[in-house]
């Protein structure tokens, strides 16, 4: 007899995630998230050997590329200071990835406002059954063209 363990559809946020985040093998990757050594396994599974954690992550030194967020089943009030400290683990070209649960569109601005006012820039964006996520950069790493 064989077990197959299927992930169910409400769970698969981890590829959409790294598509956001345009994530190479070679990247240095942090998650949290009461999720985050799971979707740390999922990601090193798929072939990203830099994947860590924020429990096995060490001091946040600006160390990492990517930081992946799953925040969903969290409060938004939760997540403003898992947001100045996850900063703290991003290089200045870093990327951050937040993963919500399906939100009124006011919650989705809050979370982009969120990100903004801590000098962030959204990226993209994607809307999925088990929720919604946005990608978002340093605003020093996009420098905005003045009108010649």
């Amino acid at each position: 007899m064989t077990l197959t363990l299927a992930t169910p559809a409400r769970d698969r946020i981890i590829e959409p995630m790294i598509a956001l985040a345009h994530c190479t093998k070679q990247d240095r990757i942090v998650v949290a998230g009461s999720r985050g050594i799971e979707l740390m396994f999922q990601l090193q599974r798929l072939g990203y050997a830099h994947a860590a954690a924020t429990a096995n992550c060490g001091r946040p030194a600006g160390q990492y590329d990517v930081a992946l967020v799953d925040w969903r089943q969290r409060t938004f009030n939760a997540l403003e200071p898992a947001l100045d400290w996850l900063a703290d683990f991003l290089r200045p070209n870093g990327v951050l990835v937040v993963w919500v649960d399906p939100q009124k569109a006011a919650s989705n601005q809050a979370l982009r406002q969120s990100l903004e006012r801590r000098g962030f820039v959204i990226e993209a964006g994607t809307v999925h059954e088990c929720g919604c996520a946005v990608s978002a950069r340093r605003r020093a790493m996009n420098p905005v063209r003045k009108a010649a």
